[in-house]
Protein backbone atom coordinates (compact mmCIF):
# COMPACT_ATOMS: atom_id res chain seq x y z
CA UNK A 1 0.00 0.00 0.00
CA UNK A 2 1.47 3.70 -1.05
CA UNK A 3 1.14 5.31 2.67
CA UNK A 4 3.71 2.41 4.05
CA UNK A 5 6.21 4.22 2.18
CA UNK A 6 6.54 7.27 4.26
CA UNK A 7 9.44 7.42 6.14
CA UNK A 8 9.67 8.88 9.88
CA UNK A 9 12.53 10.90 10.14
CA UNK A 10 14.08 14.30 11.67
CA UNK A 11 14.03 17.44 9.68
CA UNK A 12 15.75 20.80 11.68
CA UNK A 13 12.94 22.91 12.89
CA UNK A 14 10.12 20.00 12.27
CA UNK A 15 10.30 17.92 15.23
CA UNK A 16 11.54 20.97 18.74
CA UNK A 17 11.24 18.23 20.99
CA UNK A 18 14.12 16.63 19.30
CA UNK A 19 16.69 19.22 18.37
CA UNK A 20 19.45 18.19 20.06
CA UNK A 21 19.78 14.51 18.89
CA UNK A 22 22.89 13.74 18.07
CA UNK A 23 22.25 13.14 14.21
CA UNK A 24 19.25 14.25 11.54
CA UNK A 25 18.01 12.21 7.98
CA UNK A 26 15.94 14.63 5.97
CA UNK A 27 15.29 14.09 2.65
CA UNK A 28 17.69 11.44 1.78
CA UNK A 29 20.81 13.12 2.57
CA UNK A 30 22.92 12.83 6.34
CA UNK A 31 23.36 15.98 8.54
CA UNK A 32 25.85 16.84 10.90
CA UNK A 33 25.20 17.42 14.77
CA UNK A 34 26.12 21.27 14.12
CA UNK A 35 23.22 21.49 12.25
CA UNK A 36 21.15 20.64 14.83
CA UNK A 37 22.18 23.76 17.11
CA UNK A 38 21.54 26.32 14.17
CA UNK A 39 17.97 27.90 14.53
CA UNK A 40 16.14 29.27 11.74
CA UNK A 41 14.95 32.84 11.70
CA UNK A 42 11.00 32.33 11.48
CA UNK A 43 8.66 34.75 10.45
CA UNK A 44 5.52 36.22 12.16
CA UNK A 45 2.82 33.51 12.06
CA UNK A 46 0.20 35.69 10.43
CA UNK A 47 2.99 36.27 7.23
CA UNK A 48 3.20 31.99 7.73
CA UNK A 49 -0.81 31.58 7.68
CA UNK A 50 -0.88 33.83 4.32
CA UNK A 51 2.33 31.85 2.92
CA UNK A 52 0.50 28.41 3.06
CA UNK A 53 -2.51 29.64 1.26
CA UNK A 54 -0.81 31.99 -0.88
CA UNK A 55 -0.92 29.46 -4.18
CA UNK A 56 -2.63 26.87 -2.19
CA UNK A 57 -6.24 26.96 -0.78
CA UNK A 58 -6.34 22.91 0.48
CA UNK A 59 -6.96 22.79 3.82
CA UNK A 60 -4.62 21.64 6.33
CA UNK A 61 -4.48 18.85 9.01
CA UNK A 62 -1.98 19.38 11.89
CA UNK A 63 -1.26 16.64 13.64
CA UNK A 64 1.13 15.03 16.27
CA UNK A 65 4.12 14.10 14.82
CA UNK A 66 5.10 11.30 17.05
CA UNK A 67 2.02 9.58 18.04
CA UNK A 68 1.65 6.24 16.41
CA UNK A 69 -2.24 6.47 16.31
CA UNK A 70 -2.41 10.15 14.51
CA UNK A 71 -0.20 8.88 12.15
CA UNK A 72 -1.66 5.83 11.21
CA UNK A 73 -4.84 8.43 10.64
CA UNK A 74 -2.60 10.21 8.31
CA UNK A 75 -2.02 7.16 6.51
CA UNK A 76 -5.99 6.44 6.44
CA UNK A 77 -6.51 10.09 5.21
CA UNK A 78 -4.13 9.89 2.17
CA UNK A 79 -5.58 6.73 1.16
CA UNK A 80 -8.93 8.09 1.01
CA UNK A 81 -8.03 11.02 0.16
CA UNK A 82 -7.37 10.45 -3.82
CA UNK A 83 -8.22 13.83 -4.74
CA UNK A 84 -5.40 15.48 -2.84
CA UNK A 85 -7.88 17.62 -1.34
CA UNK A 86 -5.97 18.03 1.77
CA UNK A 87 -2.30 18.92 3.42
CA UNK A 88 -1.00 18.00 6.68
CA UNK A 89 1.82 19.31 9.30
CA UNK A 90 2.87 18.01 12.36
CA UNK A 91 2.14 20.07 15.54
CA UNK A 92 5.57 19.98 16.36
CA UNK A 93 6.61 21.88 12.96
CA UNK A 94 7.52 25.46 12.01
CA UNK A 95 4.67 25.90 10.32
CA UNK A 96 2.31 24.13 12.68
CA UNK A 97 3.35 26.04 15.31
CA UNK A 98 2.97 29.29 13.43
CA UNK A 99 -0.59 28.06 12.39
CA UNK A 100 -1.88 27.55 16.18
CA UNK A 101 -0.56 31.13 16.94
CA UNK A 102 -2.20 32.39 14.23
CA UNK A 103 -5.51 30.73 15.13
CA UNK A 104 -5.29 31.98 18.73
CA UNK A 105 -3.77 28.71 19.84
CA UNK A 106 -0.40 28.38 21.92
CA UNK A 107 2.26 27.54 19.88
CA UNK A 108 3.42 24.65 22.39
CA UNK A 109 -0.77 23.02 22.10
CA UNK A 110 -0.54 19.36 20.68
CA UNK A 111 -3.77 18.57 23.09
CA UNK A 112 -6.34 18.66 19.62
CA UNK A 113 -5.78 17.85 15.92
CA UNK A 114 -6.33 21.13 13.84
CA UNK A 115 -8.17 21.34 10.72
CA UNK A 116 -6.87 24.99 9.32
CA UNK A 117 -8.84 25.92 6.64
CA UNK A 118 -8.19 29.45 4.71
CA UNK A 119 -11.55 30.74 6.56
CA UNK A 120 -10.39 29.44 9.94
CA UNK A 121 -9.33 26.46 12.03
CA UNK A 122 -11.11 23.90 13.65
CA UNK A 123 -10.11 21.61 16.80
CA UNK A 124 -11.16 18.08 18.14
CA UNK A 125 -14.39 16.73 17.07
CA UNK A 126 -15.10 19.94 14.77
CA UNK A 127 -11.93 19.16 13.03
CA UNK A 128 -12.57 15.17 12.51
CA UNK A 129 -15.80 16.03 10.88
CA UNK A 130 -14.28 18.42 8.53
CA UNK A 131 -11.90 16.27 7.39
CA UNK A 132 -14.08 13.17 7.16
CA UNK A 133 -16.03 15.42 4.68
CA UNK A 134 -13.39 15.76 2.47
CA UNK A 135 -12.77 11.96 2.39
CA UNK A 136 -13.54 9.43 -0.34
CA UNK A 137 -12.96 5.42 0.97
CA UNK A 138 -14.80 4.49 -2.45
CA UNK A 139 -15.77 6.41 -5.76
CA UNK A 140 -19.36 5.43 -4.77
CA UNK A 141 -19.03 6.28 -0.77
CA UNK A 142 -18.41 10.04 -0.13
CA UNK A 143 -18.32 10.47 3.74
CA UNK A 144 -19.66 13.82 3.63
CA UNK A 145 -23.42 13.13 4.17
CA UNK A 146 -21.95 10.61 7.08
CA UNK A 147 -20.09 13.76 8.51
CA UNK A 148 -23.26 16.07 8.41
CA UNK A 149 -25.62 13.98 9.65
CA UNK A 150 -23.23 13.29 12.92
CA UNK A 151 -22.90 17.20 13.34
CA UNK A 152 -26.56 17.50 13.77
CA UNK A 153 -27.63 14.86 15.40
CA UNK A 154 -24.71 14.43 17.54
CA UNK A 155 -24.14 17.41 20.21
CA UNK A 156 -20.80 19.22 20.52
CA UNK A 157 -20.37 18.65 23.92
CA UNK A 158 -20.56 14.73 23.72
CA UNK A 159 -18.75 14.64 20.05
CA UNK A 160 -16.12 16.64 22.43
CA UNK A 161 -16.00 14.36 25.06
CA UNK A 162 -15.67 11.46 23.11
CA UNK A 163 -12.64 12.92 21.21
CA UNK A 164 -11.09 14.08 24.72
CA UNK A 165 -11.19 10.43 25.58
CA UNK A 166 -9.16 9.32 22.98
CA UNK A 167 -6.48 12.35 22.54
CA UNK A 168 -6.01 12.47 26.07
CA UNK A 169 -4.59 8.19 26.00
CA UNK A 170 -3.21 8.14 22.48
CA UNK A 171 -0.22 7.45 23.35
CA UNK A 172 -1.33 4.45 25.77
CA UNK A 173 -3.60 3.11 22.68
CA UNK A 174 -0.46 2.65 20.22
CA UNK A 175 2.52 4.44 21.82
CA UNK A 176 4.57 7.02 20.47
CA UNK A 177 8.37 7.63 18.59
CA UNK A 178 11.40 9.29 19.04
CA UNK A 179 11.31 10.93 15.46
CA UNK A 180 9.06 13.27 13.97
CA UNK A 181 6.83 12.08 10.53
CA UNK A 182 7.85 13.80 7.24
CA UNK A 183 8.12 12.80 3.46
CA UNK A 184 11.12 12.09 3.41
CA UNK A 185 11.22 10.53 0.09
CA UNK A 186 9.13 12.99 -1.75
CA UNK A 187 6.67 10.51 -2.72
CA UNK A 188 3.99 12.97 -0.99
CA UNK A 189 5.19 15.81 -2.78
CA UNK A 190 2.15 18.54 -2.43
CA UNK A 191 0.34 17.18 0.61
CA UNK A 192 2.84 17.67 3.30
CA UNK A 193 3.08 21.54 3.95
CA UNK A 194 6.60 22.87 3.09
CA UNK A 195 8.27 23.90 6.69
CA UNK A 196 10.35 26.46 5.03
CA UNK A 197 7.49 28.45 4.76
CA UNK A 198 7.58 29.26 8.48
CA UNK A 199 11.33 30.89 7.46
CA UNK A 200 11.93 34.31 7.48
Amino acid sequence: MRSSKLFLAMQVGACRAFVAAPSFVGRGRAGTSSALFSTPNLSPPSEVLGRVFDRDNRPIILFDGVCNLCNNAVNTAIDWDPNRKLRFSALQSNVGRALLQAHGREADDISSIVFVTSDGAYVKSDAILGITEELNPLPFLPLRPFANVAQLVVPTFLRDLIYDGVADNRYSIMGKRDECRFDADGEFDGRFVDDLLAES
